[in-house]
């Protein structure tokens, strides 16, 4: 069973182009079951059936939550097992196509419902405070983080996007860079003259001072002369937060948050929204045009004296 599931995992990493947080979600999901399934004495796929997958799912959402500092009692989210129904009915999907399982006991398990959550984005105010360079000096560090912010809001990239961002995508005389985003599908993304000046600042006299002879062409270097990872950028944004004096958690989404909220505000056409941000569905784009719906009920609770 383990067996098929590599296969599946070598699909989405070669063929498919799924970012590496698909990939580990899913890993995690099916490596779960095969252990569950070991348990029940099921030793090949073609012994799984319906009944098994939903005794299965009963049994992650009832398992309680074995993580440091978890609240007693606490089980799995619905997010998490929808993500879970998720990577079963891919795997399968995979199987049967590949004609290496002869029937898609999956595809009846329904996908619950998803709460509604709104984007949390930064106001025009608290994005100014962040982009405010901090101090006098100028290093490495200061212009390195100077460009990823003023990039991030300018351009709306996802975190792992910022991180594997390479130099030949750069177009700066252009304005504008190409983004391969989820799927290996590429994107033209513009950008402004702040966000152009930081790169230029960052490029001519931060990163050449990190530059070692294993770098790699990424837009980004750490101290050691190494591309980001993920949580490493994620905590310099937060700590650049911090130093700006804002005071509730921010994370990298809300920069790109941020970058569709506004241009929606600002009357962007959500086509064009979408295309920027890479979203493959319009219902995904769409999520914003609620956050706008949120903004315009504050304002007239907040302001309408009958209101």
């Amino acid at each position: 069973m383990q067996a098929l599931v590599e296969d599946f995992l070598v699909h989405l990493r070669h063929e498919r182009g799924q970012s590496e947080a698909t990939q580990r979600t899913y890993a995690h999901a099916l490596n779960r079951f095969v252990e569950w399934a070991s348990h029940q004495g099921l030793r090949d796929w073609r012994q799984v059936e319906l009944p098994h997958l939903i005794a299965f799912l009963q049994h992650e959402h009832s398992r309680p939550l074995r993580i440091p500092h978890a609240t007693p009692g606490r089980h799995l989210s619905s997010e998490t097992l929808y993500l879970t129904i998720a990577a079963l009915r891919a795997f399968y999907r995979y199987a049967v196509r590949e004609k290496l399982l002869p029937f898609n006991v999956a595809e009846h398990l329904s996908l619950p419902r998803r709460w509604l959550r709104l984007p949390r984005a930064l106001s025009l105010d608290e994005v100014h405070k962040l982009l405010q360079p901090t101090g006098t000096e100028e290093t490495p560090d200061t212009l390195c983080d100077q460009a990823i912010l003023e990039l991030a809001y300018a351009s709306g990239l996802r975190l792992s996007e910022l991180c594997r961002l390479r130099l030949e995508q750069l177009h700066l005389e252009s304005g504008f860079l190409t983004v391969i985003g989820k799927g290996n599908k590429e994107r033209v993304v513009p950008i402004g003259r702040p966000a152009i000046g930081a790169l230029k600042a960052w490029l001519t006299k931060g990163r050449p001072r990190l530059v070692r002879p294993h770098s790699p062409g990424t837009v980004f270097l750490t101290r050691r002369g190494t591309a980001f990872h993920p949580t490493t950028l994620w905590r310099r944004i937060k700590k650049r937060a911090r130093m700006a004096g804002l005071n509730r958690p921010i994370t990298p989404h809300m920069l790109r948050h941020s970058f569709a909220t506004h241009l929606l505000e600002h009357g962007a056409d959500l086509r064009v929204i979408q295309e920027l941000l890479g979203h493959a569905s319009i219902q995904t784009t769409e999520i914003y045009t609620h956050v706008g719906t949120a903004r315009l009920r504050e304002v007239h609770q907040r302001f309408h004296p009958r209101a």
